[in-house]
This record gives C-alpha cells, sequence and structure tokens, in this order.
C-alpha cells in the first residue's frame, strides 16, 4: 500500500505542472494514453464562492467527485488523493510539492458501465496564507485488475484564515471565561490587600451603653404588666415551684386563728389637743 502510495503521489507530479508548459506540450502532456478509461470525473466543492475556490485552515474542506463510467466494464474506486504544490512562476523552476493531502480508501465502491457515482472527499490542512495549485487524483480498477490513475482536479486555489466574528460562540464564551476571571481576580487581591487598609471605625462597633439606649427605645408604649398577672416562685426541697401571685405560699390550716387575724390599728388621742379644746 505504502508503494502504491508513492506511485500515486509521483503520477501527480506532471499533472500539476502541466500548465507551467507551452500549449503544444500541454496538449501533449495531457493526452490520454491509449489504453486509458473512458471515464470522466467532474469534481465541485459545496462550500466555495463564485470568486474562487478558497481553502479554510483547520477547517475540513469538502470535494464532491461525480464520475461517470463509460467502459463496457464496471469499475471500482480504489482511493482518492491530493496534494498542494507550488503555482507556476519564473522562479520556480521544478515541481515542488508544498503539502500531501489525506488519502481515503473507498473499498467497494463499484461503478457499473454506463453510470454514474458521485463520492466525497474531505481534507484539512494548516498553511500560511496564499495561493497554491490543488490537484486531485482517483486511482480506479478495471474490470481485468488494472489499476489507473485519473486526474480530478488541478486548479489554482486560495489558502486563507478562518473570519472570526463577535458573535461567535467561541469567542462569546471566551469572553465571559476571561470576564469571570477578571472579577475574580480583582475580589481576591481587594479582601485579601485593600480591606485591611480600611479598617471598620469605631462608630460602627457596639457598645453597652448604645446597647441599653436600644433596649429602652424598644419598651417605650408597652403596657405596664398587672402584679395581679405576676408569678412568684416558692423553693422546695424538690426545686422552685412557679405560683400565681394571687395563691398564699403556705398552708394556713396549722395556723391558730389567734395568729391568722391582724390586730386592728388603735386611734390614740393626743392631750394636747384636749387641752386647746378646753382652753376655748
Amino acid at each position: 500500500m505504502a508503494l502504491s502510495r508513492f506511485l500515486f503521489f509521483g503520477l501527480l507530479a506532471p499533472y500539476a505542472y502541466a500548465q507551467d508548459t507551452p500549449d503544444e506540450d500541454v496538449q501533449s502532456s495531457t493526452q490520454s494514453p491509449p489504453n486509458a478509461l473512458a471515464v470522466k470525473i467532474s469534481t465541485t466543492f459545496p462550500a466555495s464562492e463564485i470568486f474562487g475556490v478558497k481553502l479554510i485552515n483547520n477547517r475540513p474542506t469538502t470535494a464532491l467527485l461525480s464520475i461517470t463510467n463509460s467502459e463496457p466494464a464496471p469499475i471500482s474506486i480504489v482511493f482518492i488523493g491530493g496534494s498542494l504544490w507550488l503555482p507556476p512562476s519564473p522562479a520556480v523552476q521544478e515541481p515542488h510539492i508544498v503539502r500531501n493531502l489525506t488519502t481515503t480508501k473507498y473499498d467497494g465502491v463499484e461503478i457499473p458501465a454506463g453510470e454514474e457515482e458521485s463520492v466525497k472527499y474531505a481534507f484539512k490542512m494548516e498553511l500560511q496564507p496564499q495561493e497554491l495549485v490543488l490537484n486531485l487524483a482517483v486511482v480506479v480498477r478495471d474490470a481485468e485488475g488494472g489499476v489507473h490513475t485519473l486526474q480530478a482536479f488541478n486548479e489554482t486555489v486560495a489558502v486563507v484564515e478562518l473570519e472570526t466574528s463577535i458573535f461567535d460562540p467561541q469567542i462569546l464564551f471566551l469572553y465571559l471565561f476571561l470576564l469571570a476571571l477578571f472579577a475574580g481576580t480583582c475580589l481576591f487581591i481587594y479582601n485579601t490587600w485593600i480591606a485591611t487598609l480600611f479598617p471598620p471605625s469605631k462608630s460602627t462597633k457596639n457598645t453597652p451603653g448604645k446597647d441599653a439606649s436600644r433596649a429602652r427605645a424598644s419598651t417605650k408604649g408597652t403596657k405596664p404588666v398587672n402584679p395581679a398577672d405576676q408569678v412568684g416562685v416558692v423553693g422546695g426541697t424538690d426545686g422552685p415551684a412557679v405560683m400565681a401571685s394571687g395563691a398564699k405560699a403556705y398552708d394556713e390550716s396549722w395556723i391558730p386563728a389567734g395568729h391568722l387575724q391582724r390586730p386592728e390599728a388603735r386611734r390614740v388621742k393626743s392631750k394636747g389637743g384636749s387641752n386647746k379644746r378646753r382652753e376655748a
């Protein structure tokens, strides 16, 4: 397989530089040999522009090959490949290949006699923007097992860079990521170095006086507590017992009745008052 590929790319050299020779030489070099197959190949690029074929770096380029078999017997496609060459110029005297393209195998693709078959060939490359000669060739096998190399395309193309737009999703995601990274870095710098240079003022600290005044202000306008509703706490052996304020905290059954009655206060007349009445 490696030898067939070497021979395949070797056969592309005269096709790529056919336009560098005079017109009569071009006709003689592109004439089909006597045993050439009656096969016609038409190549188009669906994504190309009206101004010519442009190969975008790092983007797959798809070529659509329409192969018409005019032979009385079927043929089969072995593989399709191509290469990029420097365009003919006074400075370039000998064929100079720039890049070999991907060679794609097409096992089992058979074109019956008198039929047409369309196949796709995709390749991708990365080169400096420039104009090059794109040469595509198809290797087919006839009914007798003979292998033939047929030229599919040989024209000048332009290698260009991908046009970027600010509305590209990848560009937008990159902008958002960089913005978030910048905001996080600024926040870290502020909390680490800048915030320590400006300590909080004393007025913001909580003081006991202010806490007391806040407590008094919060209790303003509240309803006073009724003494009857107050709850008393009586201690005992089993712990404190909560009692209402109206209930007594002791048992009166064992206290004598004389001690339970409070003595009434006696009114005592003063002597000075009686003397004044007598004198009057």
